[in-house]
Formats: C-alpha cells, structure tokens, sequence
C-alpha cells in the first residue's frame, strides 16, 4: 500500500457566535477526527476551516494551533451563502497523508450538522444508560 494525501471532511454546529463556542466545537470536531481516523498531527499536510457567516467571532484554527497544529497550513473561510443552507456550521477539510483507501475514512458529522449528510453520519454520543432503581 502506498502512501496518498487524502481529504478528509468534518462539520458540526456551533451554539453561539462567541470565541469561546466556536472554539469548542472547533476543537471537539477536529480532536473526533483525527481520534476515529487514528491520525498523528504529522499526518495533516493542511487544514481548511470553513464557517457560515453567522459565525466570525473567532477563527476555527485557534483551537488548532491550541491542539498542537502550528507547524501546519491552515486557512479559515466562509461557506457560500444558499438559501435554505444550514445554520452557525463549521466545516472542516484535512488534507491527510495516509495509507488508508477512502471508503476506509470516517468523515465526522456531529451535533445539527448530522443533517447535512445522513449516509455518513457519525454518532459520538453514548446511548443513555437504563435507569437503575
């Protein structure tokens, strides 16, 4: 197998337009990410953060750089506007170097944007545990 540099897609949505939330779901996001795929930092050759544009309190690559990823690329940016488009969402796109084939990568879709790609859904959450008497 060799070695082939790999996108890997991510989107989740953010609470509030505030630094703190943006980069909270920007952080959970990414750390999911990389968990589930079994990636290093030095596997990212680049990173692309895209929000909606009801989100611009902070950029999403603060909590990158906060998770260790300063020696790598990173871009932030607005996501078109549609109609109808989904609401105070991060997206993000890591360019990964990986022998993994694609239908072997996880792309991570959590929190509202679930929606946005029902066939590729992520869950993280835990199933709610029985009440016990």
């Amino acid at each position: 197998m060799s070695m082939r540099c790999r996108g890997l897609r991510g989107a989740t949505t953010v609470s509030a337009n505030s630094p703190d939330d943006i980069l909270e779901a920007t952080t959970e996001l990414l750390s999911e990410m990389m968990q589930v795929n079994d990636l290093r930092i030095d596997d990212v050759a680049s990173a692309y953060f895209t929000t909606t544009r009801d989100l611009n309190a902070e950029f999403p690559a603060v909590a990158a750089n906060t998770l260790g990823f300063g020696d790598i690329a990173l871009l932030c940016g607005h996501e078109m506007e549609v109609p109808g488009s989904l609401a105070m969402c991060l997206r993000i796109l890591l360019h990964v170097n990986t022998e993994k084939e694609p239908p072997d990568l996880k792309h991570i879709y959590m929190r509202g944007a679930t929606v946005l790609r029902p066939d590729r859904n992520y869950k993280t959450e835990k199933p709610a545990e029985a009440d016990t008497p």
